[in-house]
């Protein structure tokens, strides 16, 4: 398949990494030299530099020819003319664009037709969903949601205080008195797909797969105590802010949120008529003091600057602030950050990318393609949703008796609404929901890529 990705920046750079080490046929387009030399160094690309709403350049990049255009730039104006322009050029082109603006998003559904877009991505308002959920139900590092919320994914990380330090995943039933399956444990870096006899040790993060109604169980018996969210402070006054601060407005939740430029400050005000608008430096410890960062239920740091989300979230931890998530956009998550008290972290372009991918699989396989893509264990692990159908091999056949490909687990089977969680006597059929865990780095486009024979 090939893919024109139009925009070098950090959502292009994050999608050429993925889709180019998964094999496809990646052509960019940027209008900056040094940033396409860079890529071309790191990945088997070809590279075009100039401006890609023009015909000429996407001639150049082989529009005519190509699957799909992602228009992934920093102007949504742009975004929108490079996909018009690419269908006109090629009818039968996809074209997904990402859309930023709250203005032009609440219409661009209206608009899809006449700028021949496939999909529309908005990172802001995927990442602002995110961690309105991660306020929601507090206790997690991150929560992903499958089979139509009914099963969740969940990270959570082992010190020496906790209930499963130590602990083989054999003995995990008699501590959490609920039937959870750890399916991956990032353990020095490395994701691990353990068996029962894998003992956990401090420092590990653990992914855990479980109903979702199990989730409190779970949180209940390994002593993590959580309170539901009342009053949240909210540090930048980004296009993630607006998002979030709208989605809590309506969810009873009380806001504050805390914005450096003046002119920001006046427009969200009018915008956010329920959230308290801040104007001043989130990183003052004595403004964060006087808006009571310390009796706050919850803190979300959401500047436009890596570091100082960090050094604002670190401050928050030492406080005790109950819940801290930090978003980050260009660091990678690595041992280094994790072992720092920053809390749930949070990469919009990594949801949006999540997003494009599953589409990208989807186009490469119409018949039994992936419902859900979530990757997992910072990037070292993917949790893929299918629907088992009538060309799914080994359909009521008992799961100890198939053959799957080292690095590949299956989580979970769901079942008209029921949940199970797999041993060796379980099997699928036509019609279920299977949650596949993938640690071996292999593409999984179909449920039958997962079987060795």
């Amino acid at each position: 398949m090939k893919i024109i990705i139009a925009g070098d920046g950090k959502l292009g750079a994050t999608l050429t990494r993925q889709l180019s080490s998964s094999g496809y046929d990646i052509t960019l387009i940027d209008a900056k030299k040094n940033v396409l030399e860079n890529s071309m160094e790191r990945y088997d690309v070809l590279a075009i530099q100039g401006n890609c709403v023009t015909m000429t350049v996407l001639e150049m990049a082989g529009v005519k020819d190509a699957d799909l255009l992602i228009a992934a730039t920093g102007a949504d104006e742009t975004n929108l003319l490079c996909c018009a322009t690419a269908h006109v050029m090629n009818p039968k082109l996809h074209t997904i664009a990402r859309i930023r603006n709250p203005e032009y998003y609440e219409q661009i559904y209206t608009l899809r037709d006449l700028y021949g877009l496939s999909l529309v991505v908005n990172p802001d308002r995927q990442a602002a969903i995110e961690i309105g959920h991660l306020l929601k139900y507090p206790g997690f590092l991150k929560r992903e949601g499958f089979a139509k919320g009914r099963v969740e994914i969940v990270e959570l990380r082992i010190d020496s205080k906790s209930k499963l330090c130590n602990i083989a995943l054999n003995d995990m039933y008699r501590i959490v008195r609920c039937k959870v399956l750890v399916c991956t444990v990032l353990r020095c870096g490395k994701a691990i797909i353990p068996d029962g006899n894998f003992v956990l040790r401090e420092g590990d993060r653990i992914f855990v797969t479980a109903p979702a109604n199990h989730m409190t169980i779970l949180l209940k018996y390994l002593g993590i105590i959580t309170r539901k969210v009342k009053r949240v402070i909210l540090c930048g006054g980004g296009k993630i802010s607006y998002y979030l601060a709208q989605q809590l407005e309506k969810s009873g939740m009380t806001v504050q949120l805390i914005e450096q430029k003046q002119e920001r400050c006046l427009d969200l005000a009018e915008r956010l008529p329920n959230t308290s608008i801040i104007h001043g430096d989130a990183s003052s410890q004595y403004l964060l003091d006087r808006e009571g960062l310390a009796s706050c239920d919850a803190l979300v740091t959401l500047t436009g600057m890596d570091e100082l989300n960090m050094f604002i979230s670190m401050y928050g931890s030492s406080c005790g602030v109950p819940q801290v998530i930090t978003k980050l956009d260009h660091i990678e998550p690595n041992d280094m950050v994790n072992n720092l008290s920053i809390g749930s972290v949070i990469s919009p372009k990594d949801l949006c990318c999540n997003t494009i991918v599953r589409y990208v699989r989807a186009i490469h396989n119409q018949t039994g393609a992936a419902i859900s893509i979530h990757t997992i264990a910072d990037g070292k692990a993917e949790a893929v949703e299918f629907e088992v159908n009538e060309s799914t091999n080994h359909c009521g056949q008992p799961l100890k008796e198939l053959k799957i490909k080292k690095g590949v687990l299956i989580a979970c089977i769901s079942r008209e609404g029921m949940i199970e969680i797999p041993n060796g006597e379980s099997s699928f059929r036509a019609g279920d929901m299977v949650i596949i865990v993938s640690s071996g780095g292999e593409v999984l486009y179909q449920m039958n890529d997962i079987f060795a024979n």
